[in-house]
């Protein structure tokens, strides 16, 4: 489970990082911004809410890559902040076995955050190619999931703190209204992901999902995105309306 990604860091207030061995690491999904966004304390230790990084993952597409001797690196874009810098370390019985990824190719990275010269690197351990695109969707969605419930909280992207989920909602509520932004691969943007995602788990009622109950499901969206993301949704066909205007179904389940 990703929830036991994290350990908490003893740096708190004082920023003194306690790095101790674990027997075994959890992967916590990330976007690259909320990577770039983390506290950087002691010499090559990152927290995210005074909770100390272990093993991550993120998915996004190769815009640069470069091999060397001894290693693969690749700059990857998940399209919510800049590049970021994936370095996987390799032999020569590794390069055999090893399948790279070219550019412009999805990919999912676990590994560890690194500080190499003043510089943010994920450390790789496994690099794997991404063939169903439906994983770029579904690990944003993870990405917000994982993090409101580890931390109790609910961020954006770029790691601001929108507002402590009260309850019932699917992702917590928001003051702010803050949320994902990025497209994914089928043109949504993650907004509209969100609340297709949503709709899609009340298709299976007959009559779909109200307008009401679609808002204190994404209580940590403004109305304004709501509706717009439906109006979008509407006009390509992905949802459709049921008994009146204001109930909504997926027109793919």
């Amino acid at each position: 489970m990703w929830n036991q990604a994290c350990s908490p860091s003893s740096a708190g207030t004082s920023h003194k990082a306690v790095i101790s061995k674990r027997a075994s690491l959890q992967i916590l999904p990330c976007t690259v911004s909320q990577l770039l966004s983390a506290s950087l304390v002691g010499s090559d230790s990152f927290v995210i809410c005074d909770w100390e990084l272990n093993q991550v993952s993120v998915v996004g597409i190769v815009r640069g890559f470069a091999p060397f001797v001894t290693n693969v690196q690749y700059s990857l874009d998940d399209m919510t902040g800049p590049l970021l810098n994936v370095k996987q370390w390799v032999n020569s019985e590794d390069c055999a076995l090893m399948t790279l990824a070219p550019v412009g190719t999805y990919v999912k990275v676990i590994g560890s955050l690194r500080n190499f010269r003043g510089q943010r690197s994920l450390l790789a351990m496994d690099v794997r190619c991404i063939k169903d695109l439906n994983e770029i969707t579904s690990h944003m969605l993870e990405v917000v999931e994982a993090h409101m419930q580890l931390f109790g909280k609910a961020f954006d992207v770029n790691m601001n703190i929108t507002a402590a989920s009260a309850s019932g909602g699917v992702l917590g509520h928001s003051d702010c209204g803050g949320h994902l932004e990025g497209i994914t691969p089928n043109g949504l943007s993650t907004l509209q992901a969100q609340v297709l995602h949503v709709i899609r788990k009340f298709s299976v009622i007959h009559e779909g999902i109200c307008f009401n109950d679609l808002k204190r499901q994404l209580e940590h969206l403004s109305m304004r995105d709501i509706r717009n993301s439906l109006t979008f949704l509407l006009n390509e066909g992905h949802v459709f309306t049921t008994i009146d205007e204001q109930h909504f179904k997926s027109s793919e389940r």
